[in-house]
């Protein structure tokens, strides 16, 4: 392992100059965390997390091979570090604090009661047999009991496997099959911006082709009747009242699974992202810390989902690990009106507000009455996550909300980076902050941009513009470790398009300051409203439409939902276009993925555009569907070129 000997206070300086340093200081330690990474990582693991067994070894990592493996041989577990050390001091200050989709549903939990709450359902999972590694699948609205399930699996070392709860039956029976899963955690219904939405019927159409699920466990959230089958339905609440509230946590090794999460790919099929438990913990812990700035009394407020990994990483893991309060939102930012964000954090005091751009971008439509009727002095850091946020956005964000006096992290990161990995750090860079710009990168990652041929590009000059492939040359403890099942695809989705590297599928830009800005995916993914969908995904959807001969979907900037989706679609012969068929095809992904997935444009096409050897040009559609069409590039190679003539044609008068 290696030491250095000149640095011994390098963790303590790094955990604490959130405060007092300088942006010399903080150039200073972010080489130090590369230049010796093992010291690092090695001395900020003693200090962060409470083993059972220490480690022998920091890392094992070759990305080159796709071996990835972090604190070999240390013992520990999630939840200890989540909730049992802080008991001592912890146990009466509230951990979980909840509000409903209405604001007259407040619910807190302190330290105990979680720890009483996740004790009791792990019983109930082992009462059913549920054991170290089994795969649980959970399918829950934004309740507290979504938490407890999530802590439970942990607990006893099952791997859970959350569905975001707005996923069609079709798309959680897929995730439910490939992971295995032997049981599915969901609720009665949900609620969300004042609509219901059937949860447990979901639940029964999508286990209907998943033999190996042997037990739902249903949480009572709004009491309404439900179909309830005796042989293998069980009422998680009654079951819960029958334990005891104190189960022992299991021993678990570094690099065993922790979570599975699907994430959308470029192919059809999603991808069971695979985290483990040590390194993910340390790292959401440590970022959650110094990205947020937080500090003992604040009130952490992260507006995420839990059935995305921002639910997992900061409204869960990284926050409970640090001892905060972490708040948990049910509803939508404009129900029952447009100021329950800035409402909600007068009423909780609180201190940090972590959204999307979209959210932001809905709120700002509104009248800015909504924001300044409510106090939001406790305010000190505003931070956006999931997709590049827009110049004017921004503004807003720091100007309006912020009131000037905010810091605002703009994070970038994914589902596969398990944390954040590019952002400014308040205090430090809060007169360096660029709109628009996710600015540098966190302790001990390494980012590049490269060329399509593989080469690092370097920021020389401000008149040189360096824009390309964005990459991470390193490793580090967060990431993820492989795809549930199938590591070769991990493999080839990550790390084999340039050995060495990270391949993280966005393009960004770097200026002369070492600021990084996300430009949006290079691959066949769109980030719709902060959620990532692949466009094979929609494919594969419309393609059950027996009218669909052919289809190509792509994405298009949109001032609300950042990129909205255009389907080319060419039809079977014998069918025509109508209002009604159309309705059937936009409505194909809704069914199959789910209603964040309704296809907002459709163009009934002859033909798509090819390459003699039968390739669709994804690029001269995408260009098409932003209304680019002076700058389509290169034509050359299609069999047709007069296809394009009449797609631009069709779209001018969509």
């Amino acid at each position: 392992m290696a030491t250095n000997k000149k640095n011994p206070t390098l963790i303590t300086t790094v955990g604490t100059m959130a405060a007092t340093a300088a942006v010399a200081e903080y150039q200073d330690h972010y080489q130090k965390t590369l230049y010796d990474s093992d010291y690092f990582w090695d001395q900020t693991a003693r200090q962060e997390l409470r083993w059972y067994s220490l480690f022998h070894r920091v890392q094992d990592c070759d990305l080159h091979a796709g071996r990835i493996a972090w604190f070999l041989g240390g013992k520990l577990n999630v939840t200890d570090n989540c909730i049992d050390r802080h008991l001592p001091e912890r146990a009466n200050q509230v951990a979980i604090l909840w509000e409903g989709d209405t604001p007259d549903q407040i619910r807190k939990i302190t330290y105990l009661e979680l720890h009483q709450e996740v004790s009791r359902l792990a019983n109930v999972l082992k009462s059913y047999e549920i054991k170290k590694g089994d795969r649980v699948a959970i399918y829950m609205p934004m309740v507290p009991e979504a938490a407890f399930a999530m802590l439970a699996c942990a607990r006893i070392g099952a791997v859970h496997s959350v569905v975001f709860a707005g996923f069609s039956a079709e798309s959680l029976r897929d995730r439910i099959c490939d992971a295995k899963c032997t049981a599915v955690i969901t609720a009665d219904e949900a609620i969300r911006g004042g609509k219901t939405i059937p949860l447990k019927r979901i639940t029964d159409e999508a286990i209907m082709a998943c033999p190996l699920v042997k037990t739902i466990f249903i949480v009572k959230r709004t009491g309404n009747k439900i179909p309830f089958y005796p042989e293998r339905n069980v009422w998680l609440d009654e079951e819960m009242k029958k334990q005891m509230p104190y189960c022992p946590a299991e021993v678990m090794d570094s690099e065993d699974p922790l979570f599975l999460l699907y994430t959308s790919g470029s192919t059809g099929k999603p991808k069971g992202v695979t985290h483990t438990t040590a390194g993910y913990l340390l790292y959401t812990k440590l970022t959650h810390r110094l990205v947020f700035d937080h500090q003992e009394g604040d009130i952490f407020g992260c507006m995420a989902d839990i059935g995305w990994i921002t639910g997992h990483s900061y409204i869960i893991y990284g926050p409970l690990a640090n001892g905060a309060t972490t708040f948990m939102f049910e509803g939508i930012p404009i129900h029952p009106h447009p100021g329950r964000y800035w409402e909600m954090v007068e009423r909780h005091k609180m201190t940090q507000i972590y959204t999307s751009p979209t959210a932001i971008r809905t709120i700002a439509r509104e009248s800015i009455d909504y924001v300044k009727k409510y106090d939001r002095s406790t305010l000190r850091v505003l931070g956006t996550v999931g997709e590049p946020i827009n110049e004017e956005a921004w503004k807003w964000y720091y100007e309006v909300v912020g009131e000037k006096r905010c810091d605002i992290v703009d994070t970038w990161w994914q589902t596969e980076t398990g944390g954040i990995m590019i952002t400014p750090l308040p205090k430090i860079h809060s007169k360096m902050l660029k709109p628009g710009w996710a600015s540098y990168p966190f302790f001990g990652i390494r980012p590049v941009v490269l060329n399509e041929k593989g080469e690092e590009l370097n920021s020389k000059s401000g008149s040189e513009k360096v824009e390309g492939l964005l990459a991470i040359k390193n490793c580090w403890p967060g990431m993820a470790r492989t795809i549930y099942g199938d590591h070769q695809r991990f493999y080839n989705s990550y790390l084999a398009a340039y050995p060495g590297y990270y391949l993280t599928g966005d393009g960004c830009r770097l200026d002369e300051e070492g600021r990084y800005r996300i430009t949006g995916r290079v691959d066949d993914v769109i980030n719709v409203s902060g959620h990532r969908l692949g466009t094979a995904e929609v494919e594969n959807a419309l393609s059950t439409h027996p009218a669909c001969a052919e289809s190509a979907v792509v994405g298009y900037p949109h001032e609300i939902k950042g990129q909205a989706t255009l389907a080319y679609v060419v039809l079977k012969e014998g069918y025509e276009s109508n209002g009604d068929l159309l309705g059937e095809l936009r409505n194909e992904a809704r069914h199959h993925i789910g209603a964040f997935a309704t296809i907002d444009k459709i163009l009934i096409a002859k033909a798509l555009p090819k390459t003699r050897s039968g390739k669709i040009m994804r690029r001269v559609l995408r260009k098409i569907a932003s209304a680019e069409y002076h700058d389509l590039g290169d034509l050359s190679t299609l069999a047709d070129p007069s296809v394009v003539e009449q797609l631009i044609h069709q779209h001018k008068i969509l």
